[in-house]
């Protein structure tokens, strides 16, 4: 049976693996893991329909997907405005991932808060709900006035993971944020504000009071055939695993690569044999830092 994966998912607030098929492995803190890659690394296709060529994709590639089905999958995406219809309601946010490191967002509020624990928001709240037209012009708006960004690099995310404000700093900041939000003029007449309410990622991501695990020393931006990573699993964030391996070391498994090869199982003492990224002081890896997938 071949396991081909299909990437990190935070289903129920816990990180779980998933395989092409459907199927999930449940990724619990402080296990060993290991797996190797085989072969080549195939595109995964576009809005759930294969890709007729298996096409081979580069082994950084953040998006396993060949040229023609990435432009399939962009062309009806929300966060590319490719449905200015969608029905559904959305909700606007605040994701916070350090002290000063906040950016303003949509998702769909149906999905509740996943798209917040996919992009490794440590705390996030929520500013006002509507339309989907209505939600983006009032990101638009918070962008501008507030001066945060739509996106923070994962490179800076990974960067102040170890080192945390406490949870009393953390919800000051974003209480701050939400007044000020709350008080511009020129929302969008037809998004209902939301009242308050910090909500905390530390407990979901492995994360203690203060913030950890250690910095890493490297990360690991591409799988090539046969090679194999194995640890403890420590934490988790967004697309990333944090794990523990031989000697002591600390590395952070960018997940995004990871989609696309088959995965076999390997020996929790199997080490580490892929490239592995250094970290550069201050940063979290570099590479690909600013995209973020399936934003809805």
């Amino acid at each position: 049976m071949e396991w081909r994966c299909a990437g990190l998912g935070w289903p129920d607030g816990k990180p779980v693996l998933r395989w092409a098929g459907g199927r999930r492995s449940v990724l619990a803190y402080g296990t060993d893991i290991g797996f190797r890659a085989v072969g080549e690394r195939r595109c995964v296709g576009a809005r759930g329909n294969p890709c007729p060529l298996r096409a081979v994709v580069p082994g950084r590639a953040t998006q396993a997907r060949c040229a023609e089905c990435a432009r399939l999958d962009r062309a009806f995406s929300v966060a590319a405005d490719g449905v200015p219809d969608d029905p559904r309601t959305y909700r606007v946010y605040l994701a916070w991932f350090g002290t000063g490191m906040v950016k303003a967002g949509i998702t769909a509020e149906e999905r509740g808060a996943v798209r917040l624990l996919e992009q490794g928001a440590v705390a996030f709240c929520w500013l006002g709900r509507g339309p989907l037209m209505a939600a983006r012009r009032t990101e638009e708006l918070l962008r501008a006035a507030l001066g945060v960004p739509d996106r923070v690099p994962y490179a800076r995310k990974r960067g102040v993971r170890a080192v945390l404000p406490a949870w009393p700093e953390r919800a000051r900041e974003l209480d701050e944020l939400y007044r000020r939000a709350v008080a511009l003029d020129g929302w969008a007449e037809a998004l209902e504000r939301v009242p308050f309410e910090a909500v905390d990622h530390a407990e979901a991501f492995g994360l203690g009071a203060r913030g950890g695990p250690a910095a890493p020393a490297g990360v690991v931006r591409e799988l090539v055939d046969g090679g194999t990573v194995a640890g403890r699993l420590v934490a988790a964030a967004g697309p990333d695993l944090h794990l523990e391996v031989a000697g002591g070391g600390a590395l952070v498994v960018d997940t995004r690569v990871l989609v696309g090869w088959e995965l076999a199982a390997a020996d929790a003492g199997a080490g580490v044999t892929v490239p592995v990224q250094a970290v550069e002081a201050g940063g979290g890896g570099g590479g690909g830092g600013a995209e973020q997938d399936g934003l809805f």
